[in-house]
């Protein structure tokens, strides 16, 4: 047995489901398929998402058709087959057999008829539901045609007269289309648990120690994990559900803290004391006075670098909150004791405007710094090769080209990561290795905001720091919805703004680049509006992520240095492209954008000294939730409150509209959306313990030792890689 499972011993957790009665090879490989289980153990870890109340019987008269679920006890008053276009099909008529196309039951009850629907299973229903037969249906109810309707409800026996009802909670567990397809319906799965819960349940080990459970109030395993899935009443449950929530919440962050615990306790790190010339050189010549959260953050990261022990940072920052320039105080307090410092960056973009910046705040300083791209020369890879290797370039500001194993830092002390999220874990890891004889201080950088409860998860092992100020002077950006009826007022708005001098962002939906439909509304998007915005009066140029860099940063180029009045593109120019001059940010089908990504969109006007206003275009197709996200970004500009509404629509897996890689477990019962307040609960909690024991070396904590063994967190060390 491994230790992969915390609920059972060898016998039945490692079981393979097809031998529950009932399943088989066949339904085991497509749960497998669809689920990824394939134990018993693996199963009872399937928790259901909602609960159905299967203790009352409706009258038929008190349906109105739009309940969730309703369950009746009727009598089967006829049966009709229906072939093509409605015809009647005699049952005994084997020769169309096959054409039937919808089975329909009228039943009835003391208070009213209703219609049965049923489109597959048609011989065996037709063979069950026989006239004046009684059974328990419950389903979906519908109004169709001014009929009431359920659609394949579920049938079973009647219990005898007097009978009491079960308590009524029926869970109903995630499921899909090939499942429902395949026979595995809601009462199957129950069914299958209830099994597994038989032959697993007596042997149940605990896997929290007593103190935890007295101290946090929470019920034993077994009673959990029985009430879980068969909930003896609605206090059961809750029970059932805090215990296995905080159970989750807690070993996440317990194996996140210890990594963090073991690392600011475990070996040195570089030691950064003096704060010297290059630092005060650039921070009295700024033109401008930082906020005093940037003041605040470069205070935290300056504790970090001298304390012995490596940093770990996440900065956190909205769009225009000033983090390069923190950034850039940063990579000199490296420079003042003897290190250097790179920051790499996730475009070739996006790298080159980086350093056009910082070689202008460096001008006072004397610091070398210099870019190293894909698109650097062999020549300037030599000189920059020799740079580093001597130490003469202070600052090195680059792409993924930084990692290359040709490129040698003499003392890399400072690894500074522009939108981590851009890059795979390997490419990270492999910056690390470049420290001194040991890892380099880490700072990640990111202007997505993300939720509290998402950071304390994702990034649960990093110290986090959020300049939550933004520079002074800056003016939030209009907003405004508008439907894809109304694009020749668009033209007409942008129009006005090009003629003041300024320039317009359009951007089209093309979230996956291999969406072809997407790249061909691009093109169609881009043809539309080179011919209202036509030569020589506009000039329109286009970026996806299809071009070759060449054509890409041609393009670009055009539009930063004002030689194009509008860029037509895809979120290639989400992150960090900085274009004063650009006012107007018009965005095509925004309904199918998440708002973080919006609000990163967004960000990119409202950074020079002009009015600035974002277009939302929907499609008329627009649905109430998708049309709420929208008016919320006309509500507010605040980005982590935009972030946190972000995660309670659409969950954490999906938070920058494209799919989420970074979450370090699957959770199966909690929700960063809903669970936060537990969340930070277990935190403090597993923070208290191991301040006390953060090795987890006293008896009583062996059991979370031994769970933190077991592969669902076993996390990687992502102060390494992050």
């Amino acid at each position: 047995m491994t230790e992969n499972d915390y609920l059972y011993t060898v016998s039945n957790l490692d079981s393979d489901i097809q031998y529950l009665p009932g399943v088989g090879p066949k339904r085991a490989a497509l749960i497998k398929a669809e689920l990824g289980v394939s134990t018993m153990g693996d199963l009872l870890r399937v928790y259901p998402f909602r609960y159905i109340d299967r203790s009352r019987i409706w009258n038929i008269a008190e349906i109105a058709g739009e309940e969730a679920y309703v369950q009746i006890r009727a009598r089967v008053v006829s049966r009709t087959l229906y072939g093509p276009n409605g015809a009647v099909i005699p049952p005994g008529d084997k020769k169309l057999q096959y054409a039937v196309k919808r089975l329909s039951v009228i039943v009835e009850d003391a208070s009213g008829q209703m219609e049965l629907v049923f489109f597959k299973g048609f011989k065996w229903n037709y063979a069950k539901l026989v006239p004046d037969s009684v059974f328990v249906f419950f389903g979906k109810p519908s109004a169709f045609n001014g009929r009431l309707n359920m659609v394949h409800p579920e049938i079973d026996a009647p219990l005898p007269e007097g009978s009491d009802l079960q308590s009524g909670l029926t869970g109903v567990y995630p499921s899909t289309e090939k499942l429902q397809s395949g026979g595995v319906t809601g009462k199957v799965m129950c069914k299958m648990q209830s099994a597994a819960l038989a032959l697993c349940l007596p042997e149940t080990r605990e896997t929290l120690p007593e103190y935890v459970l007295s101290e946090n109030a929470l019920c034993g395993l077994a009673y959990a994990i029985k009430n879980i899935h068969f909930p003896a009443d609605q206090y059961a449950l809750q029970k059932a559900t805090r215990r296995l929530k905080f159970e989750e919440l807690f070993l996440l962050q317990l194996s996140l803290l210890k990594q963090k615990f073991i690392r600011s306790h475990g070996g040195p790190g570089l030691v950064m004391a003096k704060v010297g010339d290059a630092f005060n050189s650039l921070y009295g010549s700024l033109p401008f006075q930082l906020t005093e959260a940037q003041k605040r953050v470069i205070r935290e990261i300056f504790e970090d670098m001298r304390s012995g022990h490596q940093m770990n940072r996440l900065l956190q920052g909205d769009v225009g909150s000033g983090k390069t320039m923190v950034a850039v105080l940063s990579a000199l307090l490296a420079v003042d004791n003897g290190y250097q410092a790179c920051i790499m960056a996730p475009t070739e973009v996006l790298a080159r405007q980086h350093f056009a910046n910082i070689s202008k705040y460096l001008r006072p300083t004397g610091v070398r710094c210099a870019i190293l791209t894909g698109s650097s020369t062999a020549k300037e890879r030599r000189e920059l090769h020799a740079g580093l290797e001597d130490g003469s370039i202070g600052i090195i500001v680059g792409t993924h080209a930084l990692i290359e194993d040709n490129v040698v830092f003499k003392a890399l002390g400072l690894a500074i990561i522009d939108e981590q999220h851009r890059f795979g874990v390997d490419q990270r890891a492999k910056l690390w290795a470049k420290g001194p004889g040991c890892a380099p201080h880490v700072l990640v950088m990111t202007a997505t905001p993300i939720p509290r409860t998402l950071a304390m998860t994702v990034y649960g092992d990093l110290d986090v720091s959020i300049i939550d100020e933004l520079p002074p002077g800056r003016k939030p950006v209009k907003t405004a919805i508008m439907s894809e009826g109304k694009i020749a007022s668009v033209y007409a708005f942008m129009r006005k703004q090009i003629a003041l001098g300024r320039q317009v962002f359009v951007v089209y939906p093309l979230i996956f680049e291999s969406e072809k439909t997407d790249l061909a509304n691009l093109q169609l998007g881009y043809e539309d509006i080179v011919k209202h915005f036509p030569q020589p009066d506009y000039r329109v140029a286009i970026v996806h992520g299809q071009q070759t860099n060449e054509v890409k940063n041609f393009n670009m180029d055009a539009f930063v240095s004002g030689r194009a009045d509008i860029l037509v593109s895809t979120t290639v120019i989400e992150v960090g492209v900085d274009v004063p001059n650009a006012s107007v940010m018009v965005i095509e089908s925004a309904q199918r954008f998440g708002l973080s990504q919006l609000h990163q969109l967004r960000g990119r006007v409202g950074r020079g000294a002009d009015e600035s206003y974002c277009v939302l275009v929907h499609d008329y197709k627009t649905g109430k939730e998708a049309r709420a996200r929208l008016e919320l970004m006309c509500r507010t500009s605040d980005g982590f409150e935009i972030a946190e509404e972000d995660m309670k629509m659409r969950g954490p897996g999906d938070l920058e509209g494209t799919a989420q890689s970074g979450m370090p477990v699957n959770l199966s019962i909690a929700s960063l959306a809903r669970d936060g307040l537990m969340l930070a609960e277990a935190r403090a909690y597993a923070t208290r313990i191991l301040e006390a024991d953060p090795a987890l070396q006293d008896p009583r904590n062996a059991l979370l030792a031994r769970e933190l063994r077991k592969s669902k967190y076993d996390i990687k060390d992502y102060s390494k890689i992050s």
